[in-house]
């Protein structure tokens, strides 16, 4: 039952009236019109006196609370107002708004304490992964000032280390800029008709090599399907294809193959990229999407890259309204999936 500053007065009133009258029946001497007028007059006086301190002092107060929340709630942030029960009682309404708002302040809080954590521990990686290339480069160059450019043969090998170190620091900011430009909003996808096998075909030719290399065979399935027309920014998705494959060909095993299968639904092109590599340790999993997070270190430092390559894949399919997904059993490989929409 809703209980409103009336119904509450009335209530209060009339248990004061009867618990008055009562007493003074035992009073002796008392007649039935005494306790009447007592009754009347207990009833009205306290109907009025209790319904001024509620309506007065305690409701129009808390109106007034509520108001200053709701004015603060506009200028802070809005309510999702599924969650706040409409009632008419201003008490149960302000108890309403001042958790949902603690409740949300707590989330931020929270938040901003996730992103400082995260916030560190990015400046620390990007410390480290500075700090090489350019000591690395340094080291060569110092070297060279110190009399070791007289040697034709160690002047040449150590300028072509500086140079490759200072080609990976270029491939490290490039990426950066491209991550930052790209969770910013600055970066717009900018989505046209294409056929992902054409550029799929295209992204295993240029890696043709590397895949020889460790004799690793490239597969696009299903051979009957000759195009895969869909919706997606040309750059951006070759960006993604060249990235998963080139991945699935340096942490794959030798002898090895990598596949990418395209799949058909109504609206919806299900792409996968698969190896048969030595796979990802399951607590691994959750973090591969991370900026500069490696499964082994060691083994990624050797192959190169900037650890940021499955970060911007992420970006990217996630600006194209999708998500792509990981999953890899020890040594029977890993699988990439995502979907694109199809194009019309």
């Amino acid at each position: 039952m809703r209980i409103n500053p009336r119904i509450t007065a009335l209530l209060l009133a009339l248990a004061i009236s009867g618990i008055t009258v009562a007493f003074l029946s035992f009073v002796s001497g008392t007649t039935l019109s005494m306790l009447f007028v007592s009754g009347v007059a207990g009833f009205f006086g306290a109907f009025f006196l209790i319904l001024y301190a509620i309506e007065i002092l305690v409701y129009r107060e808390v109106t007034k609370m509520h108001e200053t929340i709701q004015r603060l709630k506009l200028k802070d942030f809005s309510f999702p107002r599924k969650n706040i029960v409409s009632d008419p009682n201003p008490l149960k309404k302000l108890n309403q708004e001042i958790f949902v708002y603690v409740a949300r302040k707590q989330q931020e809080i929270d938040e901003l304490k996730k992103m400082e954590v995260f916030r560190r521990e990015f400046l620390a990686d990007v410390s480290h992964e500075l700090k090489t290339p350019i000591f690395a480069a340094q080291g060569f160059i110092h070297t060279l000032l110190d009399g070791a450019m007289d040697d034709e043969k160690v002047r040449d090998k150590f300028l072509q280390k500086a140079a490759k170190s200072l080609d990976g620091l270029d491939a490290l900011v490039k990426d950066l800029v491209a991550l930052s430009q790209m969770e910013t909003g600055e970066i717009r996808m900018r989505k046209d008709r294409v056929d992902l096998r054409l550029i799929t075909l295209e992204v295993c030719e240029q890696l043709e090599n590397k895949a020889n290399q460790r004799n690793t065979v490239l597969k696009i399935k299903p051979d009957r399907m000759l195009h895969v027309w869909v919706k997606a920014d040309p750059q951006r998705i070759s960006q993604v294809m060249t990235n998963l494959i080139e991945n699935a060909i340096k942490y794959g095993n030798d002898n090895g193959k990598v596949i990418v299968h395209f799949e058909e639904d109504k609206k919806h092109y299900l792409v996968t990229v698969r190896d048969n590599g030595p796979g990802i340790p399951p607590e691994h999993l959750s973090r591969i999407f991370e900026r500069f997070y490696r499964v082994d270190k060691s083994r990624s430092k050797e192959k190169g890259g900037t650890g940021l390559g499955l970060a911007i894949v992420k970006h990217i399919i996630n600006a194209h309204g999708s998500k792509i997904t990981v999953t890899s059993k020890i040594d029977k490989g890993t699988t990439f999936t995502f979907k694109l929409d199809k194009a019309d």
